[in-house]
């Protein structure tokens, strides 16, 4: 697109993926994040355009603070979920959603989500404008209203909040997907030991229902009470009408279970050392809602 003549819709919708990415990564909800981004639509028709030097710089900065904002908020709310927060899955379905186009840069799994809640809201934004959006620390100063040393002593305690938490290897889809495959396969067994064999010593379940449906109230640790679980949860569950599809959930692949003909489940799991370290499950029919038009 020649810059000399595009519209400020044409650098709204060039821009949007970014301004989608940077929102959905602060508040691992999207529909908050979608909100952010008409906001800032409004803005930038109501005057942003004109008065933009930059228009990625004005409308990053711009999405940045109204994430923040409402970060600070939905913290506060976390703090009486019932249950484990989960953030809310994005499932590509169509070519033309916001989470299909959704820049890729950096990390958008789960097990990364869930990291970034250890930062406060400035602690998140700088890290992601800098860690995973490649901004440089005047114009993440320039973002989020601090001065460049400011920022850089942000990002140093941010970094030695996460450290523990970091994903340790980057797995590829093809393994990740043969591994996710093996694990449907377990699954349907309802074999406990079956589902044990796939998973590291410390591998985790992690469920959320938002307290609106049943699932488990506290995260389960150790490879033997996760394999016994998932196992006793396709016995009492499942029947001849439940189906499990893998789908690209967060960029990779996850899973959706279908019962009784509706969605009642995405499944995602963190890989580490060609095992399962982690299996998150999201049965909140709100964090689900985006899925009501689809059938089995």
């Amino acid at each position: 697109m020649d810059t000399q003549t595009a519209t400020p819709l044409d650098e709204f919708v060039r821009l949007r993926p970014r301004l989608f990415g940077i929102a959905y990564r602060m508040l691992g909800v999207r529909a908050d994040a979608e909100d952010i981004v008409q906001e800032a639509w409004l803005r930038w028709q109501n005057g942003g355009s004109i008065e933009a030097r930059t228009p990625e710089a004005w409308l990053v900065t711009v999405v940045t603070r109204l994430s923040i904002d409402r970060l600070r908020g939905a913290m506060t709310e976390r703090e009486h979920y019932v249950g484990p927060w989960l953030p809310e899955p994005l499932v590509e379905d169509t070519a033309d959603s916001p989470e299909s186009a959704l820049e890729a840069a950096g990390d958008l799994s789960t097990a990364f989500l869930l990291m970034l809640e250890r930062l406060a809201p400035e602690e998140r934004a700088v890290f992601l404008l800098h860690q995973v959006f490649d901004f440089d620390y005047a114009e993440v100063a320039a973002m989020v209203g601090k001065t460049e040393a400011a920022c850089r002593k942000v990002l140093q305690r941010a970094r030695e909040r996460v450290r523990a938490e970091r994903p340790r290897f980057a797995v590829n889809r093809e393994l990740h997907l043969e591994l996710l495959g093996r694990f449907v396969q377990a699954t349907r067994s309802a074999d406990p030991a079956q589902v044990q064999a796939l998973l590291t010593a410390d591998a985790t379940f992690t469920g959320d229902g938002g307290g609106k449906v049943k699932t488990t109230v506290k995260q389960v640790f150790g490879a033997d009470r996760v394999g016994r679980l998932v196992a006793g949860i396709e016995r009492k569950w499942s029947n001849a009408a439940t189906r499990h599809d893998i789908i690209t959930v967060n960029g990779m692949p996850g899973l959706l279970t279908w019962r009784d003909g509706m969605p009642d489940a995405i499944t995602s799991i963190h890989v580490e050392d060609g095992r399962i370290a982690a299996i998150y499950v999201v049965r909140n029919p709100d964090k689900l809602s985006g899925l009501a038009g689809m059938r089995a």
